[in-house]
């Protein structure tokens, strides 16, 4: 397939290789010398590969290809097989980080993304201390191997009194059957409903209006060229602008809608609404939920979880891929990290054929709210070896919802014998030996790399990037991933166990697919369908739907407490268990269609201490 291509590839790839210097680690030796050797050939002419010409770095499954040439004496095929051999394997180098490019930000020299020896020796103590992982790496390995083994305990607990769902079969195979749907109290959709009867239904903007009185979430879209006096109608429009941004009908939709000129909003947008004073506002909407005292009842802050969500484009985007599954033509993904508060804290847009593992710890490490997360839960797609190492090492819990998770690779520190004898059921499950000794070399190294993530030197998609693409040949990549699979059996331990566990992180998840649904509601216009090409205004474009969607959660889970006290004032008991079933994510008391009005001056005075009345119970 990739030769049937050679001649599209001959159009750029010579003049990619004479421009751009290319370096690397020793291991890569092999492949820069392929590289000088083929900018040779390309700058003279020549269709002959010299006879010395490096041919190690071909991988075994590509080799084939070049012997049946040479034994033919096929000078073309040869050239042609051993030129597509170089460049594929210069661009695997350059995604692991064992080819490098002097000068590049994303193809660095990966040292260049940790801290120096000299940065990091008075930082350890203090990195330590913070994160509550020991310095010592045997210290370090014998704390891990306790914890593994208290978790396989519990485990062959559970297996051998055979009286859970989870069991092994008579292959000696795991059988782990779907959870059954969670006990929900018989009265909490009664609840919901008396509830949602007594909320108020204003329409989006006034939604907008009301909620910024209280949090002045506005006063952080600050102008591009620093803080200057505002007037009414300047709010007026960064209102309609986050509308027409959230709901995807445009700054032509909007004018229509709102009569605003579209002049006067292509303005506004253009010099409030970026990434950064987005990112400002919705941390300010988070903050505030998180304050009120129905957010409680739904979690504590501390339990997050993250997926993408899939989103068709009109016309061409250079972030746009196609993928059958999810789009008739092209699309994009938007990766949300969600609280079990319910509120979104973090969102990135990606390349939908990006592998989303790489953006999982990003946003944890660069959360600017005042949620104290300190437990991840994503699916499969996200639970990866060296996400599982590097959330320990930066003191976080990683909680994924794997699966098939009982075919994939456990570890243990002991040999084959030792783990069948002290755990029946669960040693042979153990399938292979973690290699201890390779983790404990490169534990402070580990760590530097841990710190150069938590200190902010270098972004976690990045380096997870690199380090999942990395070979073997890579030390510190293999010592993480070996230290990631002793992580993950810990965790797959505990999840086989603990029922209570698993129904945990699967609630966490179904609160992002909540949110999933209030998005999809809410950006309704032109089919969903984004038509923003660049990536800057693909970001800001989902950043002003996370900030109205935390805004339409925020306001209705307050709405929910005031309607609370007022039926408890009135006598009616009402259960904390109960309530913190009744969820804000939702849209049914919001009107998101039609005309906009943005009276600002108008929508306030219709407030009561601050409060819009609630409605009768007979309405």
């Amino acid at each position: 397939m990739v030769e049937a291509s050679y001649a599209h590839l001959r159009e750029f790839a010579p003049a990619v290789l004479a421009a751009v210097r290319f370096d690397g680690a020793t291991a890569a030796r092999p492949l820069l010398e392929a590289v000088r050797v083929l900018v040779g050939l390309n700058a003279t002419g020549a269709r002959k590969v010299p006879d010395d010409a490096p041919a190690d770095f071909v991988p075994s499954r590509w080799r084939g290809y070049l012997e049946r040439a040479l034994g033919t004496g096929d000078v073309t095929a040869y050239r042609h097989y051993w030129e597509l051999c170089v460049l594929l394997a210069l661009r695997d180098g350059l995604r692991c980080g064992d080819v490098y490019v002097p000068g590049s930000r994303r193809y660095a020299d990966p040292a260049s993304f940790l801290l120096t020896p000299e940065q990091w020796e008075p930082k350890r103590a203090e990195f330590c201390a913070l994160v509550e992982r020991p310095s010592d790496a045997a210290q370090a390995w014998a704390s891990t191997e306790a914890e593994l083994h208290r978790s396989l305990d519990d485990l062959e607990a559970m297996l051998a009194a055979g009286a859970g769902p989870i069991r092994l079969s008579e292959e000696g195979e795991l059988v782990i059957p779907p959870l059954t749907a969670e006990s929900v109290p018989a009265d909490a959709d009664t609840l919901r409903d008396e509830l949602m009867e007594l909320l108020p239904r204003p329409r989006l903007a006034s939604l907008l209006i009301e909620m910024d009185s209280r949090i002045g979430f506005t006063e952080a879209l600050v102008h591009a060229g620093g803080k200057v006096a505002r007037s009414p109608e300047l709010v007026r429009n960064i209102y309609a602008c986050l509308i027409a941004q959230a709901t995807n009908l445009g700054l032509v939709g909007m004018a229509e809608a709102s009569g605003i000129p579209y002049e006067v909003l292509a303005w506004t947008a253009e010099w409030y609404l970026r990434e950064d004073t987005l990112r400002a506002a919705s941390a300010l909407i988070v903050n505030y939920h998180h304050g009120l005292p129905l957010a409680t009842l739904l979690g504590d802050g501390t339990l997050s979880s993250s997926d993408g969500q899939r989103w068709p484009t009109r016309g061409k985007s250079i972030t746009a891929r196609a993928m059958s599954r999810y789009f008739v033509d092209e699309g994009i993904s938007t990766y949300t990290h969600v609280s079990d508060q319910l509120s979104t804290y973090a969102t990135k847009v990606i390349v939908v054929t990006q592998s989303e593992a790489a953006y999982v710890l990003d946003e944890i490490l660069g959360n600017q709210t005042d949620l104290p997360i300190a437990e991840h839960a994503t699916d499969t797609a996200g639970a990866t070896l060296v996400n599982f190492g590097l959330f320990d090492l930066v003191g976080k819990v990683f909680s994924p919802r794997i699966r098939d998770l009982g075919k994939i690779t456990l570890c243990r520190t002991g040999s084959k014998g030792e783990a069948a004898s002290r755990w029946p059921h669960a040693g042979p499950l153990l399938t292979r030996r973690a290699n201890g000794a390779l983790a404990r070399e490169q534990w402070d190294d580990l760590l530097r790399l841990a710190a150069s993530l938590k200190f902010g030197h270098a972004t976690a998609s990045l380096v997870v990037g690199k380090l999942s693409a990395s070979g073997p040949q890579n030390t510190l990549a293999a010592a993480l991933k070996e230290y990631g699979l002793l992580r993950r059996t810990v965790y797959a331990a505990r999840y086989l166990s603990d029922e209570t566990y698993r129904r945990r992180i699967t609630r966490q998840l179904n609160k992002g697919e909540s949110l999933h649904a209030l998005r999809r509601d809410l950006c309704y216009a032109h089919e969903g369908k984004v038509r923003h090409r660049q990536h800057e205004d693909q970001s800001e474009q989902a950043l002003c739907l996370s900030v109205v969607t935390n805004a339409i959660v925020a306001w209705t889970t307050e709405y929910l407490g005031l309607a609370v006290a007022e039926l408890r004032s009135g006598g009616r008991r009402i259960d904390d268990e109960v309530l913190a079933h009744v969820s804000p994510a939702h849209n049914e008391n919001i009107g998101f269609y039609g005309t906009f009005s943005f009276e600002v001056a108008t929508e306030l005075a219709q407030l009561i201490d601050g409060y819009r009345p609630l409605r009768p119970a007979s309405q």
